[in-house]
């Protein structure tokens, strides 16, 4: 399962899940689009959504976004108990 994690430096919901994140012990990969246009316009193409974060999941050949810091979502998609 591969987990990246679109935010900017600024959010603070994107700060929120970094850290739900960690204590979750899920490794997964940040990218800041406030410091990389081309990311960000990459991850608008891809999810259709301009906001952050948007967590993408990666999981056997099945890729899926989130929008906002949605733990239940994250929790369903991460097979977290």
């Amino acid at each position: 399962m591969i987990v990246k994690i679109y935010k900017t430096a600024a959010c603070p919901f994107c700060h929120m899940e970094t850290e739900w994140l960690k204590e979750k012990n899920v490794t997964f990969t940040e990218v800041y689009v406030d410091r990389d246009p081309a990311k960000a316009e990459e991850i608008a193409h891809k999810s259709g959504q301009l906001g952050v974060p948007v967590t993408e999941i990666a999981d056997g050949g099945k890729t899926d976004y989130i929008l906002g810091f949605d733990q239940a979502k994250l929790s369903q998609l991460l097979k977290l108990a």
